[in-house]
C-alpha cells in the first residue's frame, strides 16, 4: 500500500486545516491508519487513529476535542480545528497490516511522504 498526505500548509493559531490521505496501488478500507506528526529533533508521535470500520477511534490527549479523525471508502481524513503553533509539525499518515493498530510507530508499516501544517502565533 502507498499512502499521498496531502492538505498541509499555513494557518493561523485558531484556524482550521483538513488533511486527507489516499492509497495507491490498491485500497486500504481493511486496514487501520493512523496519522502521526513529527517536529525536528523529536520522535514521531501518534496523534489519531481509526480502525478499518470507521467505529473505533483515538486521540492523543493534546489534540482530543480539537481534532476529529474519519474515513471514507477512499480516504482517511483529519480535521483539525482551534489549531495551536505547537501543533505545528510534519504530518503522515500511516496504514496497519490489520483491521486494528496500537499506537507505536511499528504497527503501521505503510507510509506517506508526510504533509507540512504551520500554525502561525
Amino acid at each position: 500500500v502507498q499512502l499521498q498526505a496531502s492538505g498541509g500548509g499555513l494557518v493561523q493559531a485558531g484556524g482550521s486545516l483538513r488533511l486527507s490521505c489516499s492509497a495507491s496501488r490498491r485500497t486500504f478500507t481493511n486496514n487501520a491508519v493512523g496519522w502521526f506528526r513529527q517536529t525536528p529533533g523529536k520522535e514521531r508521535e501518534l496523534v489519531a487513529r481509526i480502525n478499518w470500520r470507521g467505529d473505533s477511534t483515538y486521540y492523543v490527549d493534546t489534540v482530543k476535542d480539537r481534532f476529529t479523525i474519519s474515513r471514507d471508502n477512499a480516504k482517511v481524513y483529519l480535521q483539525m480545528n482551534s489549531l495551536k503553533p505547537e501543533d505545528t509539525a510534519v504530518y503522515y499518515c500511516a496504514a496497519a497490516r490489520g483491521s486494528y493498530a496500537g499506537d507505536s510507530v511499528s504497527s503501521y508499516p505503510y507510509w506517506g511522504q508526510g504533509t507540512l501544517v504551520t500554525v502561525s502565533s
